[in-house]
């Protein structure tokens, strides 16, 4: 049983990366073939240097991407069948014992040892990709102290959860999994109530939004789909980069409303109540409340069969681990399990995707109800342009990967959405 779930994941790892090679490779090889004549649709809004640009930009982000995919896979090779995982919990057994603290001691170790990994990647693609083409703001001082900053608050809040989770694991019984739930569940509750007002301000400005036309707009809107929020935002997203974007954080009537401030300058009111609208079609079609409710939903069954894995010997062994008799092995089959999860869900991808591409067509229509359609396609082809997002995708690709509709097809929905007039 062991070799049989070795050669499985060794399967399916192959085919994970060969799925993401091959998916790259039509990526990049059609928005290349299509880079030199800018789409029908978007002839008269977009220039061919933008649009040569964008290609550019979504060729360069492929490549570096192929590169993560191999190391990422050499990685978890070494963690997994080639012992790492089994010589850093062996390396750590001796001075901490046999505890919850060897078994948090075992988890960190890995979490940062992926955050170092992880490191050169990030530090990559904001000094050389953003900034080759135009977009980065982010000073190397800011790059550090954001790392610092995450690192810090993870480590403040992860580690008090990861070690209720590891005591319920070794203390609770058979239905640990129950409780854990309960516990991680509540957790994430209690960080999106708290996110807006504790966490986001310590790394970006929120001010309020003090443009008076725009904000009357926006208040008629609010009013119009009978939507309460604790008002409107807008975050110096510029100090970072020029891409724009908008969002809700917060829950129930915490809600908050936050604009970039890149996205304010670039878009007119109209404009940016369109861009409002599409995002409260999101809660108004309960998308937001569907999502959270699968997420908790799926991460219940996940605990559950990781209860029943753990307690099968092969699990351990077949990835490349001896658990240990001496102790319990709760943090190394969380490891695992965490590890070698994205490998065997890898394929079913393009369901999520599809999924989220049906929500936002529907949140598409929502806005073309409750704003005007014209507007929200002059924003979108301004967001296009702006954050350098290709109009040619690889249709596969897009299939597979991309949560939002291929530009064309949505600008064609959300016009034929609009009211008659």
């Amino acid at each position: 049983m062991p070799f049989a779930l070795s050669l499985l994941f060794a399967a399916f790892l192959l085919l994970m990366v060969g799925l993401k090679y091959w998916l790259a490779w039509r990526q990049m090889s059609h928005v290349a073939a299509h880079a030199d004549r800018v789409p029908a649709r978007f002839a008269d809004r977009i220039s061919l240097e933008a649009h040569r640009k964008a290609a550019g930009y979504t060729i360069a982000r492929q490549r570096l991407g192929l590169v993560e995919t191999a190391v990422g896979a050499i990685v978890l090779l070494a963690l997994t069948l080639l012992g790492g995982l089994q010589a850093i919990s062996t390396a750590l057994a001796g001075p901490l014992g046999n505890g919850v603290t060897y078994q948090v001691g075992v988890v960190a170790a890995v979490v940062v040892l992926l955050a170092l990994v992880d490191l050169p990647f990030d530090w990559y693609r904001q000094f050389h990709i953003e900034t080759r083409f135009g977009f980065n703001r982010m000073t190397p001082r800011l790059f550090l102290a954001d790392f610092v900053k995450t690192a810090a608050l993870s480590a403040a809040l992860g580690l008090p959860l990861l070690t209720l989770v590891l005591w319920l694991m070794g203390e609770a019984g058979a239905n640990w999994w129950i409780y854990a739930w309960i516990v991680w569940a509540s957790f994430n509750g209690l960080m999106m109530a708290l996110y807006p007002t504790l966490i986001a301000p310590l790394f970006n400005k929120f001010e309020p939004l003090k443009n008076e036309a725009l904000a009357s707009r926006i208040e008629a809107l609010l009013a119009r789909v009978n939507f309460s929020s604790r008002g409107v935002f807008v975050m110096d997203g510029s100090k970072r980069s020029s891409h724009g974007n908008a969002y809700f954080a917060g829950l129930g009537r915490a809600k908050r409303i936050v604009f970039f401030d890149t996205l304010v300058e670039r878009l007119q009111p109209a404009e940016v109540e369109a861009v409002l609208a599409h995002e409260l079609g999101h809660f108004k079609r309960r998308h937001i409340a569907k999502r959270l409710l699968f997420v908790f939903g799926m991460s219940l069954a996940l605990l559950a069969l990781l209860a029943w894995l753990m307690q099968q010997s092969w699990f351990f062994q077949g990835l490349g681990v001896e658990p240990r008799l001496d102790a319990r092995n709760d943090g190394v089959a969380l490891l695992l399990f965490v590890l070698v999860l994205p490998v065997f869900t890898f394929v079913f991808a393009p369901l999520g995707s599809r999924l989220s591409r049906k929500q936002e067509f529907e949140a598409d229509a929502f806005a073309a109800q409750n704003a005007r359609a014209e507007d929200l396609v002059s924003a979108l082809v301004k967001l296009y342009e702006d954050n350098a997002a290709t109009l040619t995708p690889d249709p596969l690709h897009s299939a597979f990967y991309d949560s939002h509709p291929p530009a064309a097809l949505r600008i064609d929905r959300l016009l034929r959405a609009a009211p008659a007039t």
